[in-house]
């Protein structure tokens, strides 16, 4: 399983917008088969700070996820509204080991 945290910093004019784009990446991504968590997290500190928690089975899923029309969509969306360009970082999963465990 690999895990991506990303995190994006918005243009304050945008954070509205941001989030609607972002809720309907996210219904839409869950929906993928090798999803297995797909989280949007605002920071209480600094509204313009979002973290994605992004959970998939292994490298193809997060490939196929990269593939799909509505991540391109949002990507495209979003990318003039971020104010620094949107940083991912991989991890690898320790536990919970079993993907079951995940849903």
């Amino acid at each position: 399983m690999i895990v991506t945290t990303v995190t994006i910093h918005v243009k304050k004019e945008n954070v509205n917008d941001f989030i609607k784009a972002s809720i309907e990446n996210h219904r839409n991504s869950i929906k993928e088969p090798g999803n297995l968590r797909f989280d949007i997290l605002q920071s209480i500190e600094n509204e313009t700070q979002f973290t994605y928690y992004e959970a998939y089975l292994n490298e193809e899923a997060v490939k196929q996820h990269k593939d799909t029309s509505h991540y391109k969509l949002w990507k495209e969306t979003v990318e003039p509204w971020m104010e620094i360009p949107r940083t991912g970082k991989p991890h690898r999963v320790i536990a919970p080991a079993d993907a079951a465990s995940w849903k």
